[in-house]
């Protein structure tokens, strides 16, 4: 009886450490690779599109990283992800935006996705207790509505241990999700709305708008912005990170009340970028400045 019983508590600690040490260890990538089609671009963007309508997803915009025909990345989000976004008072509403990103390589497009968990992860926080079932939920109809696109859904872009990516930075020292970088404050919601809105339209610092998601009611507005400048922008920066993680642009201005932030570059480029090297990161040393200048400018 004493053997039987050592034996089973035995069972029961091997149990418990196996069980800790995948939980310790369960890891996500930011982007998952759907599959390959050799087509138009332009007949992709509209067959997706269709395709995420279809599955009771709103596409809220779309565009041509760098200004370049061979890239194009679809924004689209949906009415739950959206309100659950809501309950996140600290920029929540940038974890309601999903992506797809698309890389034409002589006729054969690559389709790829952000990875739904992984941003939640990353934006939501320890905030997503709670809220982990719905989301999975929301993730699995994402890769549900691009199965007739591919089903391989191969993780790449690097991984990140979920209990790091929850309080993510690059290194010590460096910005995390509760950093934000403060662009400008108005006197109200409507004057920033309106200030954004039309620098965006006039194209202000060679950006291009490629959506908007305004929660009126909450005092919330999202905007995902094309950055064209090609000194500067997504053609100087995103060749040397690494352009097959096209899925992680645009970047977005967030406006919450009276102010306008984004997540500073040194985290948001790194965590949709997780395995870059110093090296390459010190290629880029300037970018994560010279983007908020561009965005501080579109909220002047």
């Amino acid at each position: 009886m004493k053997i039987n019983s050592f034996y089973t508590l035995l069972l029961v600690i091997i149990t418990m450490l196996t069980t800790s040490s995948t939980q310790a260890e369960e890891a996500l990538s930011p982007y998952l690779k759907v599959g390959t089609k050799a087509i138009s671009m332009e007949s992709l963007v509209n067959e997706i599109k269709s395709a995420l309508t279809g599955a009771q997803f709103e596409v809220l915009g779309d565009y041509s990283p760098e200004n370049n025909a061979r890239f194009h990345v679809i924004a689209y989000t949906r009415t739950d992800l959206k309100q659950i976004s809501l309950t996140k008072k600290d920029r929540g509403a940038l974890a309601a935006i999903l992506k797809i990103g698309l890389i034409d390589n002589n006729g054969v497009i690559t389709i790829s996705m952000l990875n739904p968990m992984y941003l939640f992860n990353a934006y939501f926080g320890n905030e997503i207790t709670g809220k982990a079932d719905k989301l999975a939920g929301i993730a699995e109809a994402a890769k549900s509505a691009m199965k007739s696109f591919g089903n391989t859904f191969a993780p790449f872009g690097g991984s990140v241990e979920t209990d790091d990516l929850k309080d993510y930075k690059y290194m010590a020292f460096m910005p995390k999700f509760g950093d934000p970088s403060l662009l400008n404050e108005f006197t109200s919601f409507e004057e920033g709305l309106q200030t954004i809105r039309k620098n965006l339209t006039a194209g202000k610092g060679s950006t291009k708008k490629v959506y908007e998601l305004v929660f009126a009611d909450k005092g919330i507005a999202v905007f995902g912005v094309g950055l064209y400048d090609k000194a500067i922008g997504e053609a100087h920066f995103l060749p040397i990170i690494g352009e097959e993680n096209i899925a992680a642009m645009p970047y977005e201005i967030i406006l919450q009340g009276t102010k306008a932030s984004i997540l500073p570059g040194k985290y948001r480029l790194a965590v949709h970028w997780p395995e870059l090297s110093m090296g390459t990161f010190m290629k880029i040393v300037n970018t994560p400045g010279e983007i908020e200048s561009t965005l501080e400018g579109l909220t002047k």
